[in-house]
């Protein structure tokens, strides 16, 4: 099990609520289904933007996320606070220094089906996520370096 990319098998988690095919905002799980990446994020303060490919986007300091389910931006990134639900891309953790977003629920979102379906670094080897896909730093980088926009991620139900 893992995320195979260029050849390569690099260990992977997924979000605590499992790999489901029902996903729900909030629910914790990765959804099954074939997916593509719609960009690259990355905190400037934190990584040289020559060590990624020029499609690469800053984050800045008002990047969010909304999970608002039901909001008119729902799943999308917001470049503004707006006191609505909403996720901070600016972490001070390291988890979002580099994030592959998917294209899961997007671009017409579907309120309550999930948001913000990310590839990123993880805490640890095995440790959840909220519903992502999380990989180590060394391979991130690799991943990131080597994808282009559009790339195809699968996501398989467990065995």
């Amino acid at each position: 099990m893992g995320l195979r990319f260029h050849g390569r098998v690099f260990p992977v988690t997924w979000g605590r609520g499992g790999i489901r095919s029902d996903k729900r905002e909030g629910d914790g799980a990765t959804p099954v289904g074939l997916h593509r990446t719609i960009g690259l994020l990355y905190r400037s303060d934190r990584i040289a933007a020559d060590a990624l490919p020029p499609w690469a986007v800053p984050i800045r300091l008002e990047d969010r996320w909304c999970d608002a389910s039901g909001h008119p931006d729902y799943n999308h990134l917001v470049r503004k606070p707006f006191g609505k639900s909403q996720e901070r891309l600016r972490r001070a953790d390291p988890l979002y220094d580099l994030i592959l977003p998917l294209d899961w629920n997007w671009p017409d979102a579907v309120p309550g089906k999930g948001s913000a379906i990310f590839i990123h670094q993880w805490r640890r080897p095995g440790f959840p996520t909220a519903g992502c896909l999380a990989l180590s730093r060394a391979d991130l980088m690799f991943v990131a370096r080597h994808a282009a926009p559009g790339t195809r991620v699968v996501i398989r139900p467990q065995p």
